[in-house]
């Protein structure tokens, strides 16, 4: 991967992500590597995020849209993006520089709320679709289907659709599976489920999802990526399905998927390089 051109990407209203970025922009410059802050074009070979996993989400739509590699320097809280810690971020950006690294792609969602006679553009999403309910104590009723097969009608506090990579996210949260960034699946979990037999679904990538409310619900907002899309509606059917584009993330050179998670979310143990862990990794 040739790097001429790099888009860094900061953290709004943070003054040490800015701080950071001036400091990088001067480090890519003696090597020869152009910089340009808060923008993405299609003529840059990679984007730097210096921020949270939100501010990854921010851009993934237009990253993956022009296929450039994106690499998270975390600067929030949990940060399964964002994978490079700020201490290590001119190391790993060396090594990247160096061509000593891996660039994954992670499948990505497109949704819209469709009406009769009427689609709505396609919105972009990296880690989930959130429907939720508002502040009423009422359940909401979700007919859903795939492919034009009837699933079921949930009755829960809301619906997530999900990626792998969103797995970690709210999905987490509500019961549902993690799920390996490098499988391509699409998650359906409900949230708060009245039925306890009501469980997560894991469906192939190539699936049309569809759902509607079944009956009055009240207040019922739609998420996608954490940000609010629209209010859903009796006659509104949203829909769900795989995007054409996936976001190619670079990982970290310095930490494993299993690391990450060992430390994001408290699992208890360490590899030491012996015993079946190294046996994996044998050769015959």
């Amino acid at each position: 991967m040739k790097i001429r051109k790099i888009g860094i990407i900061l953290k709004k209203e943070a003054p040490e992500p800015e701080r950071i970025g001036r400091e990088l922009g001067e480090w890519f410059a003696r090597r020869s590597v152009a910089t340009v802050v808060n923008t993405i074009s299609e003529d840059m070979d990679m984007v730097v995020i210096l921020g949270g996993d939100g501010t990854l989400l921010h851009v993934a739509a237009q990253a993956s849209s022009f296929a450039i590699p994106v690499v998270g320097v975390n600067f929030g809280g949990l940060g399964f993006l964002t994978e490079v810690a700020v201490e290590e971020c001119f190391q790993a950006l060396e090594a990247i520089l160096t061509g000593a690294v891996a660039v994954e792609e992670r499948m990505m969602l497109k949704v819209r709320l469709r009406t009769e006679g009427d689609s709505g553009p396609w919105q972009y999403v990296l880690n989930d679709v959130v429907i939720s309910k508002g502040s009423l104590d009422r359940l909401v009723r979700l007919s859903t289907w795939a492919d034009r097969e009837y699933i079921t009608t949930y009755r829960a506090d809301g619906l997530i659709f999900s990626t792998p990579t969103g797995s970690t996210a709210y999905n987490l949260s509500a019961g549902g599976p993690v799920v390996h960034p490098g499988l391509r699946a699409i998650l359906v979990t409900p949230i708060c489920p009245f039925m306890l037999e009501s469980r997560p679904v894991l469906l192939p990538p190539g699936m049309n999802l569809c759902t509607k409310l079944a009956g009055d619900a009240g207040e019922v907002k739609v998420i996608v990526d954490g940000r609010f899309a629209w209010e859903m509606r009796q006659e509104h059917l949203l829909e769900v399905k795989t995007a054409e584009k996936p976001l190619r993330l670079v990982a970290s050179p310095n930490k494993g998927y299993f690391e990450i998670l060992r430390n994001k979310l408290n699992w208890g143990g360490r590899s030491n390089g012996t015993g079946p862990a190294a046996k994996c990794t044998e050769t015959r």
